[in-house]
């Protein structure tokens, strides 16, 4: 049960509960949680408000979940305030339809009864034990949660009142059995087609595009070359690990710091316990007699493993004789951790209380602490104490690059000497093509900040990491606006010249295609047979275009597409029936038809709470916000 109850409290369990919080907040919003505010409101729906504290909230757990689920994406998204403030507006969007779901809920009058609340945590599957609910898992996890019972109640008594209403709108939708059959049969068919492609690059070789042209496409497509602001930045760096490579440890320095902490290159004594445990129930002094005559007849000569199979509760390490697993100091309960440090070898305990019950205890084995030799870990302390003097010395001129720059904030000069670096430089950069070693999001943002931009000083020291920071200046920018005709002439002629190659290689591939169709043609085509809607081996416009065209009737379908660098004639010769599709696939398509139809339904459903509400926005927030 210690075992079971430690590693469940970390595993499945734990998640589950959690995301059965997690969507109690998708639905009920979070204003229960946060009580009453005087201050100004986010916004106002129907005369109640939701709170700057609530939507802050709901979007640093928004924020979370991207980063989560994005990784390093989010960072670069995070570095443009334009997205970070769509989400925002996409937080509190979602909580305005989460108060009107909950007015509308309560004007129907819809109520959730203490006997429901109190069944559906009875038959909540995360706080059971072998299908039974289990009082001390159900506190256990709550306290691990940080809720008290009242309000995981009242949480689950708003959550569940909610679902009446969804569920009541999107629970009606259906699916036909034929409807999903048609579907399955449409997606799964495939096609036998022949095609061949017409190269457009063999035709460049005979298009001229002269200067009038080039200009006459610049001048009425100047849309498609519009430069995004660039700048180019002069920059120093400071980074602990190249400091690191001018710092020199001898093996007597890596031997004193062995001698003086020697203590860290010991492995910790583990002992192995087995336990028998009766667990305290309704009846504390019951379960205390029915442990004390356990421990009586071990003392009689009986054998610990079959005593703890079949008399101990904890039917997890029953199976094993009660045995658990090894443990160091300090990992168990306390009660149980002292008196299976006090045992020997082969001793069984008095009767021990812990917070899961009464145990009895046998120490089955013991490993002794070992000291790790110093030959083996002479290069990671070598390593080690160059790193911490590394940084050491970065923290130090972390705080003169700081203060030089600041002194003299319109040169970088004085900071290179300062810290021994030099002053860097990049080329031009847009906010989406930053150089590798400056692409991280607080770099850009300050790169593209007013201080160094509108005032032309050196920015403030940023961050890359723990150990690795940049100041950095304007050198050259450019605002955005429209490129001038001979940055983009090169790019003109060879995209005229590619549109000529295409149009040309378009008039080939319609003659192919006609001679096809007259049962002329001599040109090579090339044979798919069951090519299917979702094949990722052929060029997806002719995949495309094979399942556009009608079903040969007597003689195969042709027709034309358009490619990337060309066209391509396409034959149809056969529709083949789908494979496959039994009643499992049927059954599955009908589902995601329900879902997709109570998706529609529940957007309907906001829409037309948004209609008939009154809703106000707060015109003071937050100026990072960017809402209005």
């Amino acid at each position: 049960m210690l075992e079971k109850i430690r590693d469940g409290s970390q595993s499945w369990v734990a998640k589950s509960i959690l995301v059965l919080v997690i969507l109690s907040f998708a639905f009920a919003g979070i204003s229960s949680y946060l009580g009453s505010s005087t201050a100004v409101p986010a916004a106002t729906v129907n005369g109640e408000d939701i709170s700057k504290a609530e939507l802050e909230q709901a979007y640093q757990s928004e924020r979370n979940r991207l980063q989560q689920q994005l990784g390093e994406m989010f960072d670069t998204l995070s570095a443009n305030d334009g997205y970070l403030q769509t989400v925002r507006q996409q937080v509190l969007d979602r909580l305005v339809a989460q108060k009107l779901v909950d007015q509308a809920a309560k004007k129907l009058g819809l109520t959730v009864s203490d006997e429901q609340v109190k069944k559906a945590i009875f038959t909540e599957p995360a706080f059971q034990t072998d299908g039974k609910f289990d009082n001390d898992r159900y506190q256990a996890l709550l306290r691990q949660l940080g809720y008290q019972p009242v309000a995981f109640r009242n949480t689950m008594r708003n959550d569940m009142t909610r679902r009446q209403l969804i569920e009541g709108t999107l629970g009606s939708e259906f699916a036909l059995k034929g409807e999903a059959k048609q579907i399955a049969e449409l997606q799964g068919q495939s096609r036998d087609i022949k095609y061949a492609i017409v190269n457009a690059e063999p035709f460049k070789a005979d298009i001229k595009v002269s200067d009038e042209q080039a200009k006459e496409y610049y001048d009425t497509h100047q849309d498609q070359f519009i430069r995004p602001e660039m700048i180019s930045v002069n920059y120093v760096e400071l980074n602990s690990s190249d400091l690191a490579k001018n710092v020199h440890v001898t093996d007597a320095d890596a031997q004193a710091y062995y001698d003086e902490h020697k203590a860290e290159y010991q492995s910790q004594e583990k002992r192995l316990p087995a336990h028998i445990l009766v667990q305290f129930g309704d009846d504390k002094a019951k379960a205390k007699a029915k442990i004390e005559e356990i421990k009586k007849e071990l003392d009689n000569g009986a054998d610990f493993a079959k005593l703890a199979e079949k008399d101990s509760e904890d039917t997890f390490s029953a199976k094993e004789g009660g045995k658990l697993d090894w443990y160091e100091h300090g990992v168990m309960d306390p009660a149980f951790d002292k008196a299976m440090f006090e045992l020997k070898k082969g001793q069984v305990s008095d009767v021990v209380e812990s917070e899961f019950g009464f145990h009895l205890i046998k120490l089955l084995d013991v490993q002794p602490s070992t000291t790790i030799e110093f030959a083996k870990v002479k290069q990671e302390i070598i390593q080690d104490l160059k790193k911490k003097q590394a940084d050491e010395e970065y923290y130090e001129q972390k705080e003169q690059l700081a203060n030089t720059s600041y002194e003299q904030p319109d040169s970088l000069t004085d900071t290179a000497k300062a810290v021994g670096g030099e002053v860097k430089h990049t080329a031009l950069f847009s906010r989406n093509t930053v150089p590798a070693e400056l692409s991280n999001p607080e770099v850009i943002k300050a790169a593209f900040s007013d201080q160094v931009l509108q005032d032309g000083m050196n920015s403030e020291v940023v961050d890359i990491d723990d150990s690795h920071s940049v100041v950095l200046r304007v050198n050259e920018h450019k605002v955005a606006g429209t490129k001038t005709f001979d940055e983009v002439k090169s790019d003109i002629v060879a995209r005229i010249a590619q549109e000529k190659a295409n149009e040309k290689a378009e008039a080939k591939a319609k003659e192919f295609a006609a001679s096809i169709k007259a049962d002329k043609s001599e040109v090579e085509l090339t044979a798919k047979s069951k090519l299917h809607r979702f094949d990722r081996e052929l060029n997806s416009a002719i995949v495309t275009k094979a399942f556009q065209m009608p079903a040969p009737k007597g003689v195969p379908s042709v027709d034309t597409v358009g490619l990337a660098d060309g066209f391509a004639v396409v034959v149809l010769d056969k529709v083949n029936a789908a494979e496959g599709i039994d009643d499992n696939v049927i059954a599955s398509l009908q589902q995601q038809l329900v879902n997709q139809y109570s998706n529609q339904d529940y957007t309907s459903l906001v829409a037309y709470l948004k209609a008939h509400a009154e809703i106000k926005y707060s015109t003071d927030l937050d100026e990072e916000t960017g809402l209005q």
